[in-house]
């Protein structure tokens, strides 16, 4: 296995003057510009006394600094501690704690929120608009911060090159390099210890299966702070001479497809929920028209169609896209055979935080719809079934790329982990006897009905939110009753002309339409109205257990 630092080394040092991390319409850093700031810090943190395994936490917004902090920190054989920039400040200071953080990357107004008396190991907080200092418990950091150009002048008075720069230590794989907080409670966190083993194995299977190409580039939606941004929309492409640019804040969906034309990525990231919504205010109602169906009936006609869908769909998102990658959630069924038929280069992974983060993989090419890939060449997955390719049973993995506990959380690392060394994913699955996985849902959610039948609600929500006005949904078991909480499109319902006793009518509607498609031993007994849409993840996945 390739150490990621010598991957990415070896990609700088030919591309030095090009772009490597980069704000849409703001500040870039070549090669050259980040080789530099990560030397500075390397000469700052030597200064103050930061060593080895030391914590350094990472709380800001997407954006090149936020890159290459986490870089200087890492090539130091510091630890990174990402945390989300949403999280409450409250959080935000709890994990800060609780992770032995000495140094904190962040921006004047998440610091300004938090209280650095409920921080009380934080020697000093960098500013990551300007890597100014925030805030020094004594003289030495700051005084260590204001010397950075002294200290670089002296070491390379003639400027750093790609004769002599490298990072000064690539045999340490098995040493810890991210502390991932998978949540922002405040009782009982789980910091998912990686390694750069962990970080290697995930970024190496990326560049064997996932061609990329120097002078490519990408536009970063995911937060950073979650693994698959951080290892798929930045350190992956990164490591290949990618150019990644940052957009801040999430930002509105006209921006977002205005940075796509600008920048051309190479490849899109992202969850299903971005998609679905693609599918339902651009192709459905193109492909849903009268007409449209009667020509996309015609075997000679449809493929001229469906090209040209498919050439429409990449344009808005800059023309150059080779691979549409999704994860996070299962993709509704009717969206995914719509890609298919039209051509679409996608793919939907497997992964969480435990797996730096992912599991399971397909090319596009040979995916099989409803699946989720086959498990990565890294790791061995199973599934804990008595008959895996018709019983789902729980998906477990084993491998170069699984996590080596939770920090400072030994009764949750226990429980993580089987007798022979398996990680518990909680998700349920098949394996057909190609490898493919099909996710049924989180063992946490199935529904067993009074005659014993095994009910996943992410299967119900699917056919649920193909119905007419349908935003999303959440189904639940109420006393043995299942219920959909439904969240209707309150855009479509105003473009329809919806009058009040139609708009009434709606949530009978739709459970009628869905119980059509449904068994009965899952048959919905109730469709409840929610008047605001469902609380989410930064992946966007719904925080489900919020309700009942």
């Amino acid at each position: 296995m390739k150490h990621y630092l010598s991957t990415l080394e070896s990609s700088m040092k030919p591309g030095w003057d090009r772009p490597a991390l980069c704000n849409y319409r703001g500040e870039i850093f070549t090669n050259a510009g980040l080789a530099a700031e990560i030397v500075k810090f390397d000469l700052v943190f030597s200064e103050f006394g930061i060593k080895k395994g030391d914590k350094i936490a990472l709380c800001a917004k997407n954006v090149a600094r936020w890159a290459v902090s986490f870089l200087a920190v890492n090539a130091y054989e510091a630890v990174v501690v990402p945390i989300l920039a949403d999280f409450h400040p409250d959080s935000v200071n709890h994990l800060v704690d609780h992770s032995d953080s000495v140094l904190l990357f962040t921006d004047k107004e998440i610091w300004s929120r938090l209280d650095v008396k409920k921080m009380p190991r934080l020697a000093g907080a960098v500013d990551i608009e300007d890597f100014s200092v925030l805030y020094s418990a004594g003289p030495g950091f700051r005084a260590a911060m204001e010397a950075r150009e002294e200290l670089f002048a002296k070491r390379y008075p003639s400027g750093i090159t790609p004769e002599n720069f490298a990072f000064k230590s690539t045999d340490n794989l098995s040493d810890l390099a991210v502390i991932n907080y998978t949540s922002g409670t405040t009782s009982d966190p789980k910091g998912v210890m990686l390694t750069y083993g962990n970080i290697s194995a995930s970024i190496q299977f990326g560049h064997d299966n996932i061609k990329i190409f120097p002078g490519d580039t990408i536009v970063s939606m995911l937060p950073m702070a979650h693994v698959y941004g951080m290892a798929y929309e930045f350190l992956y492409p990164l490591s290949g001479g990618c150019a990644v640019y940052y957009l801040g804040k999430t930002p509105a969906p006209s921006l977002l497809l205005k940075a796509m034309q600008d920048v051309h990525p190479y490849m899109v990231c992202t969850v299903p929920l971005v998609m679905e919504k693609v599918y339902k205010s651009s192709l459905k109602p193109v492909l849903s028209k009268p007409l449209m169906r009667v020509l996309t009936a015609i075997p000679g006609v449809r493929n001229v169609i469906f090209n040209k869908v498919r050439e429409k769909l990449d344009l808005a998102f800059g023309g150059k896209v080779r691979n549409y990658i999704m994860g996070g959630a299962a993709l509704n069924p009717e969206v995914e055979k719509c890609f298919k038929r039209i051509g679409l280069h996608y793919t939907v992974g497997y992964g969480m935080t435990e797996a730096a983060p992912l599991l399971a993989y397909e090319d596009w090419r040979r995916y099989v719809p409803g699946s989720c890939g086959k498990g990565i060449s890294c790791v061995t997955v199973r599934i804990d079934s008595d008959d895996p390719e018709h019983i789902a049973g729980e998906i477990q993995a084993k491998g170069d790329n699984i996590m080596i506990g939770y920090y400072k959380n030994e009764e949750a690392t226990r429980a993580a982990f089987t007798d022979d060394g398996y990680l518990r994913t909680g998700d349920l699955g098949i394996m057909d006897a190609d490898g493919n996985i099909f996710i049924k849902g989180r063992s946490k959610n199935m529904i067993l009905s009074a005659n014993g039948q095994n009910i996943y609600p992410e299967e119900l929500e699917a056919i649920v939110n193909n119905q007419n006005f349908v935003s999303e949904s959440v189904v639940v078991d109420r006393s043995g009753k299942i219920v959909a909480l439904v969240y209707f499109d309150q855009d479509a319902i105003k473009a329809a002309g919806l009058d009040e006793e139609a708009v009434s009518d709606l949530p009978e509607k739709v459970r009628m339409a869905a119980n059509r498609q449904l068994p009965a031993y899952s048959q919905i007994a109730k469709v409840e109205v929610v008047l605001v849409p469902f609380e989410k993840t930064p992946k966007m996945s719904i925080k489900r257990f919020l309700y009942k």
